[in-house]
């Protein structure tokens, strides 16, 4: 029963970190564009 005193706080700092890292990211507009990324590789860039 005492491992639970341990493990509990860790998750919710890992859910935590989780959380903060998707919103930075989101912050960022790093999920604006989504379909570019995919016609960009078809592009020849041969000059």
């Amino acid at each position: 029963m005492s491992v639970i005193y341990i493990v509990l706080p860790l998750a919710i700092l890992l859910a935590a970190g989780a959380i903060a890292a998707f919103a930075w990211a989101l912050r960022k507009g790093q999920f604006d564009d989504l379909d570019t990324p995919s016609i960009r590789m078809l592009d020849d860039d041969d000059e």
